[in-house]
C-alpha cells in the first residue's frame, strides 16, 4: 500500500488522527483496492469511530489487488500516540506526507514528511500483531429518530452542564406532546437533556443535576420522531471529541437514535446533499443504558436513599406539630434537605417543665440551711422564657437542722457573728488559766 497527500486533505487528516485519539488507544488501517479505512474502539467497547477515505481524497493512492483481493483488506494495527508524534510537524510547514506498507507481513508502517524547507522526516511505526477492533456497520435508514444541529449551537447547549460529566440523557418527544407530570413551564419543548449520575454513588445528593428543555424549531435544523416518548443516554466524551471534529471541518452533526439500550449513530452532515459527492465520510457509534430514564415522567429514578430521606418530611407533615414563633426556618429547611427530622416541640417543652422542676427542688433543698425569711427568690431561668420573681413564704419551715460538717455553712450564718456564743459562755463557771513558765535557776 502506498498513499500521498497534501494540502487541505493533510489537514483533514490531521483531524481524523487527533479525534481518534480522543476515543481510542489504537488505531487500525484497513485497505481496499478503492478506499482506506481508520477504526478505533475505546477501552470499555463502549464507543467505535469509523473514518472512511475514497481514492479522491489521497494525491496518490495504489493497492495491488494481489496484495488485498476485494474480500479480504490489507490490515495493520499500530499506536494512535505514535500517529500523532509523526502529524506533531505543523501542517503549514509540510509539502507533503508519503505513507507506504510493503505487504500484509511488514512489521512497520513507514511514514514520509516532506517539508517545504527541504527537509525530510522518516518515521517507522511497528504494527500489532493483532487488533481487537472489529468493523461495525449500521444502516442510517433503519433509525426512526433523527434530528441535526450545527457545530456551534451543540457546543453552547453542552456549555450549561459541568465539564466533568461522563454521561448525558436524551429524551425526545413528539412537538405537539408533553411529557406527563411536566408543567407549563417548559411551553411544550419536545425535547430534554439531563446530566445523568449514578444512582447508587454515595454523593449522588451532593452532586450537580442540571436539566435542559430545547425547543427543537429554534435549535436544531431537522428533527423527525413520532410515537412515545424515548431516552438514550451515552457518553459525552466521545461527544465532544466528535464535536470537536465537526466544528473543524465546518460540517453540522446528525444523530440517529431508537430506545434505551440501542445504540446511537452520529455523522457528519455535508449541507443540502446526502454527502455522495464527499470524499471521505465519519461515523461515531455510542453504546447506551439498557435502563430507561423515564419513570412516570421526565424525572430520573431517584436511589433508595433519596426515597427514604423523601418520605421523612412527608411522615411530619402528616401529624403537624405545634411550632413556636421563635424557632427558624433555616433549621427546618436544612433537616428537611439532610433527611433529619427536626425535634418534637412537645418534648422540649417536656425538657423545659422538668428544668423547672428541677429548679424547685435544688432552691428548697438550698432554703433548708437558711433562716426564717420573708425575701423574695428568683425562679431558674429556662429557655425562651423571662425573668419572673415570686415571693416564698417561709413561716412553716422548721428550724434549720444541724448542720453537717461535709456541707459548710453560709458566711451568714448567725454562727458566724460576734456575740453569736454568749449563751453558751454564760453557762461555763469556771475559766480556764495558764499558768507560766518559772525562770530558770541555777
Amino acid at each position: 500500500m502506498e498513499l500521498s497527500m497534501s494540502g487541505g486533505a493533510l489537514r483533514t487528516f490531521s483531524r481524523f488522527v487527533t479525534c481518534l485519539a480522543r476515543i481510542g488507544s489504537d488505531l487500525v488501517f484497513q485497505a481496499y483496492p478503492d478506499k482506506l479505512e481508520l477504526h478505533t474502539l475505546n477501552s470499555s467497547r463502549s464507543a467505535f469511530a469509523s473514518v472512511s477515505l475514497t481514492r479522491g481524497f489521497f494525491d496518490h493512492f495504489h493497492l495491488p489487488a494481489a496484495a488485498a483481493p476485494s474480500s479480504t483488506p490489507l490490515q495493520c494495527s499500530v499506536l494512535l500516540k505514535s500517529v500523532l508524534a509523526v502529524l506533531r510537524t505543523p501542517t503549514s510547514a509540510v509539502d507533503r506526507l508519503n505513507a507506504s506498507l510493503p505487504n500484509p507481513q511488514a512489521s512497520k508502517l513507514e511514514f514520509v514528511i516532506h517539508c517545504i524547507s527541504g527537509r525530510k522526516k522518516t518515521h517507522r511505526i511497528s504494527c500489532s500483531a493483532e487488533s481487537d477492533v472489529q468493523t461495525l456497520a449500521l444502516d442510517r435508514n433503519g433509525f426512526p429518530s433523527r434530528l441535526a444541529i450545527r457545530p456551534r449551537d451543540l457546543t453552547r447547549l453542552l456549555s450549561n452542564f459541568q465539564s466533568s460529566l461522563q454521561e448525558l440523557t436524551f429524551i425526545a418527544t413528539q412537538p405537539a406532546a408533553r411529557l406527563p407530570g411536566v408543567d407549563d413551564a417548559t411551553g411544550g419543548k419536545a425535547v430534554e437533556l439531563l446530566s445523568y449520575i449514578d444512582p447508587t454513588k454515595d454523593d449522588y445528593d451532593s452532586r450537580l443535576h442540571t436539566q435542559l428543555w430545547i425547543d427543537p424549531a429554534e435549535e436544531f435544523l431537522e428533527y423527525e420522531h413520532a410515537g412515545d416518548p424515548v431516552d438514550v443516554t451515552f457518553g459525552v466524551k466521545e461527544l465532544k471529541a466528535f464535536l470537536t471534529f465537526c466544528e473543524g471541518c465546518e460540517v453540522d452533526i446528525l444523530l440517529f437514535y431508537q430506545k434505551a439500550g440501542e445504540p446511537v449513530l452520529l455523522a457528519p452532515r455535508f449541507g443540502i446533499d446526502d454527502g455522495s459527492s464527499s470524499n471521505f465520510d465519519v461515523t461515531l457509534v455510542l453504546a447506551t443504558m439498557l435502563v430507561s430514564q423515564l419513570n412516570d415522567g421526565s424525572v430520573p429514578q431517584q436511589p433508595p436513599t433519596s426515597a427514604h430521606h423523601a418520605e421523612e418530611p412527608r411522615a411530619a407533615a402528616a401529624a403537624p406539630s405545634p411550632v413556636p414563633e421563635n424557632v427558624s426556618n433555616h433549621t427546618r429547611i436544612w433537616s428537611e434537605l439532610s433527611g433529619v427530622t427536626p425535634k418534637s416541640f412537645e418534648a422540649n417543652a417536656e425538657n423545659r417543665a422538668q428544668m423547672e422542676r428541677n429548679g424547685r427542688a435544688n432552691l428548697l433543698n438550698d432554703t433548708s440551711v437558711l433562716p426564717n425569711t420573708n425575701a423574695p427568690c428568683k425562679l431558674p431561668v429556662t429557655d425562651n422564657a423571662n425573668y419572673i420573681e415570686q415571693p416564698v413564704q417561709m413561716d412553716h419551715l422548721e428550724e434549720p437542722p444541724e448542720v453537717v460538717v461535709d456541707n459548710p455553712r453560709s458566711q451568714h450564718h448567725p454562727s458566724n457573728w460576734v456575740g453569736a456564743d454568749e449563751d453558751d459562755d454564760d453557762e461555763e463557771d469556771e475559766e480556764l488559766f495558764v499558768q507560766t513558765t518559772p525562770h530558770y535557776m541555777d
